[in-house]
């Protein structure tokens, strides 16, 4: 489908993105502004980057491939998201932003003390690696679509394009650019949705009509894992959580969480439903092993739908990656070296993005990438740093059983991910099960770390 006008857009859009980096490189002069986009936005901007943040490869072609292998429970990954955002806006929300962390660790710092803060920054830029190899792999396919051909060198210019672009603005660039993305991907989906669904119709009776929770390929025990390892990093995530260190106040963080679950569940319908659309009217044979997303928008959208697509789908990986790159250099260059350096952040997330791009070179499954990332992370941090949030002016820790739990946790968790990359002969089902026994320990672990006493 290669086509001069697409190309066109994609340079226009690209080069946008790139001067706005460049105009807000002069302005944000402090750490603050460029890594935490000054800590003053409002809900609009908050809850808006929050949502152009979750819906990246994950949330588009990712999760339309998983719709086309076991069907409509792939639905689960996204409202386990909404149910994170939910409980993160009713349970520590506020708490987190009332701390006034610059990132993640900052607040384990604030919690239990700097090795806590240097163990989960570890944790967070080692996974976050492979968060952002998985967008990029994304960005090869949509690459591939607007140059014709899947040309390694095309992958490795856009790549490149990309890191520049999160370079110069920082932050700041980011909260701007996320509000509009997010507008471009919302319409690309829903003009998809409606074309798919109400305009060609094809096969819409076999759609409904298997709509279903669970069936042979999601079990019941993968909604108890997916909760947990998934709706973990929606809940106590670094991504998540940097979209409330940027809020003006705590009542901003809280609102923007609960406007973004319920834009996030809108969403989950329509991607669900090209899903669906994609399953019962593509076939294996013809689309092969490449994303079915894109091979949906190559052979069965009408032009003008077609690049709204690509351009809401080149929107929402950006979107994603940006934030995703940022936020891991922040944390290693404020939380691991102790600077509050703008020169270095942006070194590091030059050193990122080429490891990033280096894991995504020859193309992977990306929901298979972020699974393996979620399963690192999410069984050494999300239960130990929750009891501390709650535990925080209440109960002393014992600090060192804390540490224990976060380091026996992620153990667990990296475990769980090797046998998920090297797929070690293992039934679908059991392969979190490393994860959640993970989760467990850190979970018993960190509790008894709580000094029950009341504290005086």
């Amino acid at each position: 489908m290669a086509n001069t006008v697409l190309l066109l857009l994609i340079v226009l859009y690209m080069t946008g993105l790139i001067a706005l980096g460049a105009y807000d490189s002069r302005k944000a002069k402090t750490f603050k502004e460029y890594a935490v986009a000054g800590k003053n936005q409002n809900t609009y901007k908050v809850c808006m980057t929050t949502l152009a943040t979750i819906v990246g490869a994950s949330a588009t072609t990712g999760l339309v491939d998983t719709t086309y292998k076991i069907g409509f429970p792939a639905m689960w990954w996204l409202i386990f998201g909404a149910l994170g955002l939910i409980l993160q806006a009713f349970l520590i929300s506020k708490k987190v932003r009332g701390l006034d962390a610059d990132t993640l660790p900052d607040v384990a710092r604030i919690l239990v003390g700097r090795k806590a803060e240097v163990l989960i920054a570890l944790s967070i830029v080692i996974s976050w690696v492979a968060v952002v190899a998985g967008q990029l792999v994304a960005l090869n396919g949509i690459m591939s679509i607007v140059l014709g051909s899947n040309s390694k060198m095309n992958f490795v210019i856009a790549s490149i394009v990309v890191i520049i672009y999160t370079i110069l603005g920082g932050q700041m660039s980011v909260v701007k650019t996320d509000a509009i993305q997010y507008i471009i991907i919302f319409v690309g989906i829903m003009a998809t949705f409606i074309y798919l669904i109400f305009i060609n119709k094809s096969n819409v009776g076999l759609i409904t009509s298997n709509i279903e929770l669970l069936n042979e390929g999601y079990k019941p025990i993968n909604l108890f894992t997916q909760f947990f390892i998934i709706g973990g990093v929606y809940f106590l995530g670094p991504d998540i959580i940097s979209r409330n260190l940027i809020s003006k106040d705590e009542k901003t963080a809280k609102k923007s969480a609960l406007f973004a679950a319920a834009g996030l569940l809108v969403f989950t319908v329509f991607i669900i439903f090209i899903g669906m659309w994609a399953r019962y009217n593509v076939l294996q044979e013809d689309a092969g092993e490449g994303s079915k997303l894109i091979y949906v928008i190559q052979n069965n959208l009408p032009k003008p739908v077609a690049y709204i697509m690509i351009i809401a789908i080149l929107s929402a990986i950006l979107s994603s990656t940006d934030t995703c790159m940022i936020n891991a250099s922040s944390i290693f260059v404020k939380d691991i070296l102790k600077k509050d350096s703008i020169k270095l952040i942006r070194i590091t997330v030059f050193i990122i993005g080429i490891a990033a791009m280096g894991m995504a070179y020859n193309g992977n499954d990306i929901i298979k990438i972020l699974n393996a990332a979620y399963s690192i992370y999410t069984p050494g941090v999300i239960f130990p740093l929750f009891i501390a949030i709650c535990a925080y002016k209440k109960k002393d820790l014992r600090k060192r059983v804390w540490l224990f739990a976060v380091i026996m946790g992620g153990l667990f968790g990296l475990a769980g991910a090797v046998i998920k990359l090297v797929n070690a002969g293992f039934p679908d089902y059991k392969k979190d099960y490393l994860s959640l026994i993970g989760m467990g320990v850190s979970l018993v672990l960190a509790l008894t770390s709580v000094k029950w006493k009341t504290k005086k």
